[in-house]
């Protein structure tokens, strides 16, 4: 491996690395406001849902409505409370009910 592939990596370690450092250093202790707090606390919900809705439209190529019809049952079994291996379970089930009958 040539030499230059060493300090790229170090390069990308110590890019990681400082911004996970840094609040655990600086904040250690310090009680955030409630509004921070909270965005904080929502946040791995916004990046799953940024992850997620693009390949709820493309699912299935030239069929945008098999893809919103997992989703609408997905989101209605999880608004009812429901556990996430029922949500999947559940969604996979409406569409291959859907897929039977169209």
């Amino acid at each position: 491996m040539e030499k230059w592939y060493w300090w790229m990596i170090l390069g990308m370690a110590i890019v990681t690395y400082i911004p996970r450092v840094v609040p655990l250093t600086f904040l250690e202790g310090r009680e955030l406001p409630p509004l921070v707090s909270g965005v904080l606390r929502n946040i791995p919900f916004a990046v799953l849902g940024a992850l997620i809705f693009p390949a709820i439209l493309f699912v299935q190529e030239g069929h945008l409505l098999f893809g919103l019809i997992g989703a609408i049952a997905a989101f209605a079994l999880a608004f009812a409370g429901a556990n996430v291996i029922l949500v999947v379970m559940g969604s996979i089930a409406v569409l291959a009910f859907y897929s039977l009958i169209s």
